[in-house]
């Protein structure tokens, strides 16, 4: 049975929640795996007309006998964690199991005071963080003084490690942001208070996984955030601290590469973006409006408004090229109804020079203008459609050039948020 890597081909907010939880219900998955991020992510899934959003939670946890994990490189709010999990349970959810790492960093109270302090010192140069702590956990990470999972189960290390990480921030928040000292104490007596209800939760969740594919059990990787996103290929430094395209899956999962047999990118119809950084194809007219009203272009984990943009393909080419994607799964294709033309973003021209690959620098990337291809749009509502014949002819015209320029094939089509407005195109 296949490893199946389902990510963000574009900034976010492309829908990944509903293309896994389509795979989870059309396949028989056994478990669904976060492999990066933290409770900054936000997945909707619509259920029988009931909306459920998760954060830290595999959107997987909503499927009755798969088993959800939590592996290593998420970075882990225990109290996000609990009051998602809480939240679900009060609306009576049937869920499948949880597992978390042993090995996943821990985000502190600490983490998110530094990161909404630090966010508001820069200014102008703000990076249009959530202001949740995942940066400054994921460089404690790096300057290996992070608390993992396992440490709160060891009372004596988790007050070294939480004292040792304090000795260099509190310095910073006292002398450069005339704030308040955070007291070690009382960090090491909140998180040991959620010790006893994680710890049945918690296992080596590498080992967990190997065994799996070796029994030939078939395990769904979810991404957060997404490609542009990503640390190290995305828009940087408008990026997540973590990393996001599929490569992050191994490491973040602690599975070799050779294990995984599909990657699927998942990509809206158009484009949107939270949070500051360059964005080519970014509408600043009644189209940009349109797009974010009946589009519902709110940020799940964060509630702010998304940017938007028609559909980029210099984005979805790049995408397809460092994920490696055998194929995407188009979303909010219904969206684009109320359109009788709709540009398509085929190139980019800068300097007077075009362009139909990701640009190499920064500046370049910002001084970028979109080169469009029109197609006429279908002017009609789609979310009925159950079969991708049964869509307009522009409409699959529509789909089909954009196949043709993302560097993928389209695997299917969404033309709604809920489970069941979902169209194959390929098999």
């Amino acid at each position: 049975m296949p490893a199946i890597v389902v990510l963000g081909a574009q900034w976010g907010d492309e829908g990944k929640g509903k293309a896994t939880d389509l795979l989870a219900t059309s396949e028989t998955i056994d478990f669904v795996v976060r492999t990066s991020g933290g409770h900054n992510a936000g997945h909707t899934i619509v259920i029988n007309g009931e909306k459920y959003a998760t954060h830290l939670l595999p959107s997987g946890i909503l499927t009755p006998g798969a088993t959800s994990v939590i592996a290593n490189g998420v970075v882990v709010s225990p109290e996000a964690l609990f009051r998602e999990l809480d939240g679900l349970l009060e609306r009576g959810v049937e869920m499948g199991g949880l597992v978390v790492s042993a090995n996943a960093h821990v985000i502190a109270s600490y983490h998110s005071t530094i990161d909404k302090v630090t966010e508001r010192f820069l200014g102008k140069n703000q990076i249009g963080t959530t202001g949740r702590g995942i940066g400054p956990a994921y460089a404690d990470k790096i300057n290996r003084v992070g608390i993992r999972v396992a440490d709160l189960f060891d009372e004596g290390i988790l007050q070294q490690k939480v004292e040792a990480a304090l000795d260099v921030r509190n310095h910073l928040l006292t002398k450069v942001y005339n704030r308040r000292a955070v007291d070690a104490d009382a960090v090491v007596e909140e998180l040991l208070s959620y010790a006893d209800r994680l710890r049945p939760m918690v296992a080596d969740t590498s080992l967990l996984l190997n065994k799996a594919l070796d029994e030939g059990r078939t395990v769904l990787f979810e991404g957060a955030q997404a490609t542009m996103l990503d640390v190290d290929h995305g828009t940087y430094p408008f990026v997540t601290s973590s990393n996001a395209i599929a490569g992050g899956v191994c490491t973040g999962a602690g599975v070799g590469p050779t294990r995984i047999d599909r990657v699927i990118g998942v990509i809206k119809a158009y484009s949107t973006r939270v949070g500051s950084g360059p964005f080519p194809t970014e509408l600043f007219d009644d189209d940009g409006l349109n797009l974010q009203k009946l589009g519902g272009e709110i940020g799940v984990s964060t509630g702010r408004t998304r940017r938007c943009g028609w559909y980029d393909a210099v984005v979805a080419r790049y995408a397809a090229r460092v994920n490696g994607l055998t194929e995407f799964f188009l979303t909010k294709l219904d969206i684009l109804g109320a359109w009788d033309e709709i540009p398509v973003c085929v190139g980019y021209e800068i300097d007077g020079t075009r362009v139909d690959e990701m640009p190499m620098t920064q500046t370049e990337f910002h001084h970028a203008k979109p080169v469009y291809e029109t197609f006429e749009g279908w002017n009609s509502d789609i979310s009925g459609c159950r079969t991708f014949a049964e869509l307009p002819k522009q409409a699959q015209t529509y789909v089909q050039a954009l196949e043709d320029i993302s560097g993928a094939r389209i695997w299917g089509v969404g033309v709604g948020p809920g489970r069941e407005q979902t169209l194959t195109v390929h098999d």
